[in-house]
């Protein structure tokens, strides 16, 4: 089973809610090896138009089109390549860890403990397209974000920080240019960070508890099992029972449950 199992019987020892006393518990302090953040900023920009040349391709299989000539799966399209004309499809990046270039780090003498941070990040992308066979191909490229911004940046230390970009992309469009190269409308998402490899104290309730792990198939029956047998009664009054049926109508018998004198206004005897 999961950590978020029902059927787990330990769960003060595995993450989630706290519920009550959260000091309530604590055994001692650890010091845990961390990338510790001292800042971050997130950049979003949509770049259009931009030129992008994939640097290899591969064939994805399998191919399900229904286009006449296409490949069966296992099997290498002849020839290898694609074959014009070539249809834009998608793209996305294929990380998140985006690459810094060009990066320089000016401190502010007007505001302490902040520089200028300037540079390239190069995301990588993965672009889906396929050739006049139906035959789907990815290629892998570079969308390139140029970024100045500002961060909060430690003291000197003996232990350095570094600057790390978180990034994401996506395709709105795109299109074959030849050679290679696609024109792509990219949104791209990328979140500078200033980190360092530190130790720190933390208060701890312990190791965790790892429970085993629970087969997929196994025990389906258990929540149909753990229903009661019978159904339970309705705990509701006479007022929100009559009420509840008030909102039906039978001419010269019943109104709901009840006879006409039962004052649901809807009734008529």
């Amino acid at each position: 089973m999961s950590f978020y199992s029902y059927k787990n019987a330990n769960p003060r020892c595995c993450p989630g809610v706290i519920s009550g006393d959260a000091v309530s518990g604590l055994t001692e302090r650890v010091c845990v090896q961390v990338k510790r953040v001292y800042d971050s900023g997130l950049i979003q920009e949509q770049l259009d138009d931009r030129v992008v040349t994939i640097t290899n391709y591969a064939v994805v299989p399998p191919c399900n089109c229904n286009c006449a000539g296409n490949c069966c799966p296992g099997e290498l399209p002849d020839p290898p390549g694609p074959v014009p004309p070539i249809t834009f499809e998608s793209c996305r990046s294929s990380s998140t860890q985006g690459r810094i270039r060009d990066l320089t780090i000016e401190r502010l003498c007007d505001r302490p403990c902040f520089a200028r941070v300037r540079g390239t990040v190069d995301v990588p992308i993965d672009i889906l397209f396929s050739d006049s066979r139906c035959v789907q191909y990815v290629g892998q490229g570079v969308v390139s974000l140029s970024v100045d911004v500002l961060l909060s940046i430690p003291d000197e230390a003996i232990v350095p920080y570094c600057i790390e970009a978180m990034v994401s992309a996506i395709c709105v469009s795109g299109t074959y240019q030849g050679d290679n190269e696609f024109k792509l409308t990219i949104c791209v998402t990328a979140a500078l960070k200033v980190i360092a490899e530190v130790e720190i104290l933390v208060p701890s309730y312990g190791f965790c508890t790892i429970p085993p792990s629970e087969e997929f198939a196994e025990n389906v029956c258990d929540e149909f099992f753990a229903l009661p047998l019978y159904p339970p009664a309705t705990l509701c009054d006479e007022s929100t029972v009559s009420t509840a049926n008030c909102g039906c109508r039978v001419s010269g018998n019943a109104c709901g449950w009840n006879q006409c004198g039962c004052g649901c206004s809807n009734c008529s005897c």
